[in-house]
């Protein structure tokens, strides 16, 4: 199905600058500053942040600031790498109220499930997700607002957080069979392959650690039931008074069920645990529908890709579910007035 004509963005649709994000996924960037030898006062400052702000991890960012001060402390240090050096310091302790009902539970699945569903609660703009496919499994970020300055480096911080993550839950011996990022390579990759320690591959389709799906089933030695029912309550409080609006909710799912094949109507609704007409229902109550939704992604990862990766035209058709290269050329003609090729070549003469 193609996207309709004059698709705009629908009233609900929160800007950069509403969408939030804790700042204690981020409290180690003035110890990166000043290990790179700046000035942590200064180089804050001229990015419009006090530094005082890092005092308290619950204080709440836009995700768009988030971005343009990553970026900016990548150009001031000269360090391309400068989100993988954040990521590197982050571990369950920086996802809060979360990241404590992850480490209580039974088991390495129940603990990425219950991350993958309140990840919210930490970020907004962006989206983590688990998918099993037989003997592999992978644990996927992915931001689902376009135009986001520094995603590349905000991408970095997130994968080295999740496998600092998964050392915590599976022990230092757990070890990715790859590791990925859906950006162009860097001019120097060793800093990846160094932290890692395993195949790195760049252009690619997601931010993601790949794994054997065997590590879902370990126990969990600090597991304790009664501490995770009390963490769940408080966190279903937290939910219910600062909940997204149900687009919000339903553009987060189709940011990584899209590129995964799993964005049809049908299986988004299960996610939701209901039905694919209650889905549409609720979706006309907010002013807006599936395909509308659908579209708008679409648009936003197709844009995603063409700026940040060198993916060829028919791989992105594919992923976007579109027939063949020449449907998806015709449809991102019809969302932005240029053919994806042009608007590639335009994006990159401006960087």
């Amino acid at each position: 199905m193609q996207p309709k004509r004059g698709m705009r963005q629908q009233s609900t649709r929160h800007s950069l600058d509403e969408v939030t994000v804790r700042i204690g996924a981020s409290l180690s960037i003035p110890a990166v500053l000043s290990r790179l030898g700046a000035d942590p006062a200064k180089v804050l400052a001229e990015a419009g942040f006090d530094l005082h702000l890092f005092d308290n991890p619950e204080t709440r960012i836009s995700f768009a600031a988030r971005g343009r001060l990553v970026c900016h402390c990548a150009e001031a240090t000269g360090c391309d790498h400068f989100g993988l050096l954040v990521g590197q310091q982050n571990d369950l302790k920086s996802m809060g109220l979360v990241g404590l009902l992850v480490r209580y539970s039974p088991d390495v699945e129940t603990a990425l499930r219950s991350l993958v569903r309140h990840f919210h609660l930490h970020a907004h703009g962006a989206v983590m997700e688990l998918v099993r496919d037989g003997d592999i499994a992978e644990l996927r970020f992915a931001i689902y607002h376009p135009n986001v300055v520094g995603a590349s480096h905000v991408g970095d911080a997130a994968v080295a957080t999740m496998f600092n993550i998964m050392n915590t839950l599976c022990g230092p011996h757990w070890t990715p069979a790859e590791v990925q990022f859906a950006h162009r390579g860097p001019k120097d990759a060793r800093p990846y392959r160094h932290f890692f320690g395993v195949p790195v591959l760049f252009d690619a389709e997601n931010y993601a650690l790949v794994f054997s799906a065997d590590y879902l089933g370990r126990p969990l030695p600090g597991a304790d039931s009664d501490l995770r029912r009390l963490l769940q309550k408080q966190i279903d409080a937290l939910e219910a008074r600062h909940g997204d609006d149900f687009p919000e909710q339903v553009r987060s799912v189709l940011r990584t069920a899209l590129p995964a094949a799993h964005g049809k109507a049908d299986q988004v609704a299960a996610l939701f645990s209901m039905h694919r007409r209650t889905l549409c229902r609720r979706l006309t109550a907010h002013g807006t529908s599936f395909q509308s939704l659908v579209d708008e992604i679409r648009y936003e990862i197709a844009r995603q890709f063409l700026e940040d990766s060198e993916a060829d035209m028919g791989h992105i058709a594919a992923m976007l579910d579109y027939a063949d290269a020449s449907a998806f050329t015709r449809a991102f003609r019809r969302w932005s007035g240029s053919t994806p090729a042009r608007w590639r070549m335009t994006r990159n003469a401006a960087d």
